[in-house]
């Protein structure tokens, strides 16, 4: 049975999976990923994840975040609607298995997100910070197989387990988004919630889209095979380097014990055209308060740099690109380097600039990215358009040194493969005519 006609279109229109009706229970057998859409928000530049919740089955955009412990949406009562959804006991092993913890007392009706000897998290929000006590709660996913060149019906998990939350936390998140999905290394995350209901890989793979008029996708319980929109198998383009655990997490209510959820790489240098900057190397290092290092976040709009790397970024980058002929404009926030955009040549990667190589755990496993991923075009009405190189500066004292954002992801696809414990990465699919844009 195919997921959509295709007079079907696009997720993004609210109607993505509006014709399936047929659900399928899977074995452990199952190889194929479960599939979710990706969409990106001109507002925020955030990402959403759409997928299925509750009973009956219903829609829901969250929001894509790379990091917390557990999923978190809405739950008051005219917005939680679902004959499904149980509460989780404050005595129970499963309630003690979350890092921290409360026992909620009702004194109104019971609901969603009131009940008296109820599990309590605390759902925060990546972007302001900020935190809430809210009931936790156990309900119905639903995702379609696919390995994006067929489509399946849509797969139940009938127990997964989230947190309620208030609108106020919604603040600085995409406009049509009802809470958080999250995507961290965490027991309960969306990704291990879906390999431990179907006995598959603990793996998924992201294809952010580089436009908002089009779908990425994000693959679930599979190691691969992947195809977009081409007949080639993704996962074989795929470069490799360790994950790296941060001892320490960084929550707003954080159990020092735990660590972080966050996903982090072994980066050791950069490189602009070939040529390595002068940083001082032992920032790229996570030490046992768990400063420095790399992180991979898609709370992040663009690659966030400590002021010390950001500074001998800069200067690298500037001196390579007059090779290109190209003259420094003023600069437009939050970027600090821009040219115009007449100076530019258009190739199918992007534009014509110095190459950036982030270099992992080996010389010869690097990154390579090209202007699409290091370069953000800015226009606005009556001034002349400009490049802007898509790095910003994060201070000097950052917990992450180098914190890769969305922006570098887009059109590259990336796996986060917590079974063999390594990050897989492709330079960019334009290399090969192939764009995160998916036809669902």
């Amino acid at each position: 049975m195919p997921l959509l006609s295709s007079s079907h279109s696009c997720l993004c229109n609210c109607n993505l999976f509006a014709a399936i009706t047929l659900i399928l229970s899977l074995t452990p057998s199952l190889q194929i990923p479960l599939l979710a859409p990706i969409s990106k928000d001109d507002t925020t530049q955030l990402y959403t994840l759409s997928l299925y919740l509750k009973t009956p089955l219903q829609p829901t955009k969250l929001h894509l975040h790379l990091g917390s412990s557990f999923t978190w949406l809405t739950c008051d009562n005219s917005t939680y609607t679902s004959t499904s959804y149980h509460h989780i006991p404050c005595n129970s092993s499963l309630c003690s298995s979350f890092h921290p913890t409360a026992c909620s007392t009702c004194f109104h009706s019971p609901a969603p997100n009131c009940a008296t000897n109820a599990c309590s998290l605390f759902p925060e929000n990546p972007i302001t910070r900020n935190t809430l006590l809210a009931t936790a709660l156990i309900d119905a996913l639903a995702l379609p197989t696919s390995d994006g060149s067929t489509h399946s019906p849509l797969v139940l998990i009938s127990h997964f387990i989230f947190s309620c939350s208030e609108h106020s936390l919604l603040q600085g998140l995409p406009v049509n988004v009802s809470g958080l999905a999250s995507l961290g290394r965490s027991n309960h995350s969306l990704p291990a919630q879906i390999s431990n209901s179907l006995s598959s890989p603990r793996c998924f793979a992201l294809c952010l889209p580089g436009s908002s008029s089009k779908p990425g996708s994000a693959f679930f319980g599979s190691t691969g095979p992947y195809f977009l929109s081409s007949k080639t198998d993704l996962s074989k383009s795929l470069t490799y380097t360790p994950l790296i655990v941060n001892p320490v997490g960084d929550t707003v209510i954080t159990d020092n014990a735990q660590p972080s959820d966050e996903y982090f790489i072994n980066l050791t240098s950069i490189k602009i055209n070939g040529n390595p900057l002068s940083i001082n190397a032992s920032i790229l290092t996570v030490d046992s308060n768990g400063f420095g290092g790399t992180k991979i976040s898609t709370a992040e709009p663009y690659t966030v740099l400590e002021t010390s790397i950001y500074k001998a970024f800069v200067e690298r980058f500037v001196n390579e690109s007059s090779a290109f002929n190209l003259t420094v404009t003023e600069a437009v926030e939050p970027f600090g380097v821009c040219y115009p955009a007449k100076e530019f040549t258009e190739t199918r990667v992007g534009p014509a600039v110095p190459t950036v190589d982030l270099v992992m755990h080996s010389e010869d496993v690097l990154w390579r990215m090209f202007g699409g991923n290091s370069m953000v075009r800015i226009e606005k009405e009556g001034v002349e358009a400009v490049w802007c190189l898509g790095f910003v500066d994060g201070g000097i004292r950052r917990r992450a040194a180098v914190v890769i954002g969305g922006h570098q992801l887009e059109d590259n696809l990336v796996q986060f493969d917590l079974e063999s414990n390594r990050f897989g990465f492709t330079s960019s699919l334009l290399l090969q005519d192939v764009t995160c844009s998916f036809q669902y």
